[in-house]
This record gives structure tokens, sequence and C-alpha cells, in this order.
């Protein structure tokens, strides 16, 4: 079985890490601390490992920017190398030492100024606490670290799975599982020369997914061309710095921005747009945006903002483009404030290309069921809309927490693919092709249960004259001991002065 969950090589170190830091600095405060250093470490890592190369080949080009550039490896300026930083270690400028480095790199790549965290020299961190943590970075191996991963964004996951208690469910506001990051990027599939657009991107997962699939079906990973937008300032920062550490050119703005209130990218029309915008937010400033542009279908109500989301994104797409995102269920079937009548134009306007009901406990800290919605302008099969029923799909990594598997994302992709191709047929319990008009007797809900059925259950051979008396006979009994545990019960209350 191919495993997804969160395997970064150096979870140990992380834990170990924020257990030396228990109790010196706030609980939020680990994943500032701990993002930046792996941030750090990991640019090293990637650099020294070229340097080496570079010296052993004896051209003298290992102090040559481009020699790492045309490798998409981050030039680390001396001062700023892991080397130098881990023999600081143990004094009391271990603080400044690291923050200097920060500012070095900013100096080095200007697309990173103002964004690296700068705070190791604040008093409120004890230096001899950070040394310690220093020096367990210092052990950890980034060598099988996967180039293609989101690696800043699986650090703030795992953050999330130790530190859940803490964090709480704003740490699902900003990253999105690796799973469920795969399924829409598989199924979207991105191609060269492509305009890619998150409008709430988080870390940038979205992005460092597309571009491996680019990479894995023989495309130039610099033929793809990013743009995102932010309103949190920190993972903003985090964003940018995922993008530098895989050498992915990305328009993210010049700040963090509201995306209703201040949209970045105004004219920009996306070949595809990858989502998981915060569930259900309310208070998203409807009354001061009712007569927008975007809202081409309805205006969305004041007290959810889904449908706000869900019409950004159309009119950001270009004429073939195509959406993958994640919505809560509510989405689906809700007929209040409007919500229905904007999904019914939706629909009649033949862009839902396909629904995918999800998993539960695919998200640390967000238990609420999930679907991907899929809206496409031009779609391959015209009046017809795919539902896939996934909810049975993956494994439980742990005992709250349920990944899927590569054999899964491929289900799904392969089940989209077969469709657009127009030779898919149905499974019962599993997948349904509908036509819109079908979709209109049911009220214009998107529900997939609705439309899959349930799956057909194999025969067992038992002829159903000799099933049914059985069944009723076992039944009969299972009555009977319940009523005698109903006694038993009402003595054991009676005994104590309660009468039931």
């Amino acid at each position: 079985m191919a495993d997804n969950s969160i395997k970064i090589g150096f979870e140990k170190q992380i834990w170990d890490a924020a257990c030396v830091l228990w109790g010196h600095i706030p609980a939020a405060e680990y994943r500032k601390v701990i993002v930046g250093l792996i941030f750090l470490r990991y640019i090293s890592s990637a650099f020294e490992k070229k340097y080496e190369v570079l010296v052993a080949e004896g051209d003298g080009f290992e102090d040559d920017r481009d020699a790492y550039a045309e490798d998409n490896i981050f030039f680390v300026p001396e001062e700023a190398r892991w080397s130098y930083i881990s023999a600081a270690a143990h004094t009391p400028e271990i603080g400044t030492v690291i923050d200097n480095a920060m500012r070095a790199i900013e100096a080095e790549n200007k697309t990173l100024k103002n964004v690296l965290p700068k705070n190791y020299a604040s008093p409120d961190l004890d230096k001899r606490v950070l040394g310690d943590v220093v020096d367990l970075f210092t052990n950890m191996d980034m060598d099988g670290t996967e180039e293609s991963q989101d690696l800043l964004g699986r650090t703030y996951e795992y953050c999330i799975g130790q530190f859940a208690a803490y964090e709480g469910v704003k740490g699902g506001e900003f990253y999105t599982p690796a799973s469920i990051v795969k399924t829409i990027v598989s199924i979207l599939k991105p191609f060269e020369d492509c305009r890619v657009y998150d409008p709430c991107c988080g870390s940038g997962g979205m992005f460092v997914q597309s571009v491996k699939f680019l990479q894995a079906h023989n495309g130039n990973r610099n033929r793809i061309s990013v743009y995102g937008q932010e309103s949190n300032a920190d993972t903003w920062k985090m964003a940018k710095m995922n993008m530098a550490i895989r050498g992915i050119d990305a328009d993210f703005g010049p700040y963090q921005a509201d995306t209703f209130f201040n949209d970045l990218h105004k004219s920009l029309k996306a070949d595809f747009i990858m989502a998981n915008p915060p569930f259900n937010l309310s208070n998203w400033g409807q009354d001061k945006l009712k007569d927008d542009v975007r809202w081409k279908y309805g205006t969305p109500p004041s007290g959810n903002a889904n449908y706000a989301w869900i019409q950004h994104m159309i009119h950001h797409l270009g004429p073939n483009g195509k959406i993958g995102l994640v919505l809560a269920n509510g989405a689906l079937s809700s007929q209040t404030s409007g919500e229905g009548e904007i999904r019914k134009r939706i629909i009649e306007d033949d862009l839902v290309e396909g629904i995918v009901a999800m998993p539960t406990q695919l998200f640390y800290s967000v238990t609420i069921p999930v679907t991907l919605w899929f809206i496409s302008k031009n779609k391959q099969q015209k009046g017809k809309t795919l539902f896939i029923d996934a909810r049975k799909m993956g494994y439980m990594v742990d005992r709250k927490h349920r990944d899927f598997t590569e054999e899964d994302i491929n289900t799904l992709a392969d089940t989209f693919t077969t469709f657009q191709e127009g030779t898919l047929e149905d499974v019962k319990g599993f997948c349904a092709v509908v036509e819109t008009a079908d979709i209109a007797k049911q009220d214009y809900i998107l529900t997939p249960g609705r439309y899959v059925g349930i799956e057909e259950q194999e025969e067992d051979g038992e002829p159903f004259e000799e099933k049914m008396p059985r069944l009723i006979a076992e039944l009969s009994e299972m009555f009977s001991k319940s009523h005698a545990l109903e006694q038993q019960i009402r003595e054991k209350l009676g005994a104590i002065g309660y009468e039931v």
C-alpha cells in the first residue's frame, strides 16, 4: 500500500525540538520557531550537497550563483549556512546569528524581503534552549526529503497533529492535507504554459503539487505561471518561503490581502484554479460588496462565503479554465438566503463537471465532512455531471486520521478521465453520470448519494425462504436478551432508590 500520510523524514527531531521549547515559549509560537529553522536547515542541506559536487568537479563554480539556479537550488550566503549557525549554537549570540542569517538570505533573494522570521534574538526566547534546538536540527537528515514535497506545509500539518489542543481548528484554514491536494491536481492535470491560481493559497501546497505533476508527465517545471493570494500575514510569508526553497516563481502580490476586498489579480484569467477556502466563513463583508461584478449568479448571503468563493473563482476562469476546490458539505444542498438559486444558475450554465464526496477525518483539526467540486468552462461532456461517493475510500493512519493511498487517488483521477472520454459506466454506490435535467428534478441538490445509489451487495447463496426465518429467529433472540438486560438495569437502579 502506498502511504500518503505525513512523512517528512524528521518527525522525531521536530517533536524533540517542541519538547525542548515546552514551557519556554507559548505553544502557539512553536510553529514560528520551528518552521523558520527548518527553512534554514533545508536550504543549507540542498546548497551544501550541490556545493560538494561542484568542488569535486574542480572547475571553480562552487561560488557561482548560476550553477545553483540552473538546478533550482537556493544560493545560501556563507553567514546563513547551517555549519556557521550550528557553530554558534551555544553562544549567547545564537539568536542574533540566526536573525542575521535570515537578513542575508533576504538580501540575496529580493522576493523574500521582509518575509523571513527574525525574532530569534528576542529576549523572550531563552538562548540556551534555542541552542539545544539548533543541535537537534543539526542532526536532522534531509537527504531523503522529497524535492516536490510541500515541506513547510507538511511541517505545519505535523505541528497541527501534535499540538491540536493548542492550535485548534485554525490550522485547517490554511493547510490542505496532501491527499486532497494530490487528488485535485491529478484530476485537473495542469499542463505546460498554464496559469494556476489559488485565491486563498495558504502555504502554497497546491502549487508545489502542480509542479510535481508537470515534472512527472515530462513537462517543464518552469513553464507554469503561479498566482496566489492569502489574507493571513504569517501564512503568506510561509507560502513565499515555500516557493523560494522549491525554485517556483510565484506572484503572491506585494503583501497579504483579503481576496474579496482587495483582489490582487483583478485581470487574471486562469487555466486552473485550485483552492481550499475557509469553511462556511461568516461576516465576510457582503454588505459592502453587494453590487460586485463577480456575483454573476447572485449575491452570496452575508452569513456564509461559500458561494462568494465559488463565484470569485468562476470570474477568474479563462475560456477553457477548470476549478478544483474543497467545500463543506452544506454547499451541496443549502437553500437558505438565495444559495439554492445561485447553485441552480451555475448548474444551468453547465459549469459543474464533477462532485466528489470525501471521507471524514482527512483534516487534522476539522472533523466536518467535505466535498471536492470540479467546475469547468467548455466541459467535454456537455449537459452532464459526474458524481462520485468516495466516503469509503482511504485507510486510517491512526485512530483519528484518515488518508488516501496512491491507488485511491489514481482511481478517482481515472474515473474522471473515463467520464470525460464519454465511456464511463455507472457503478452503484460509487459513481454516476447524471444529466442536468435529472439534477433539476432533485431541486439542483448536488449530494452524490442521491445519484450513485447504494452499493449492490453480493449474493451469499442462501435461499430467501431459509434466510428470512433464520434472521427473524436471531432478531427474536436479541429482543429477549435486551428485555432481560432492561430488567436487570431497572432492578439495579431500584436498589439505590431510582425508579424508571
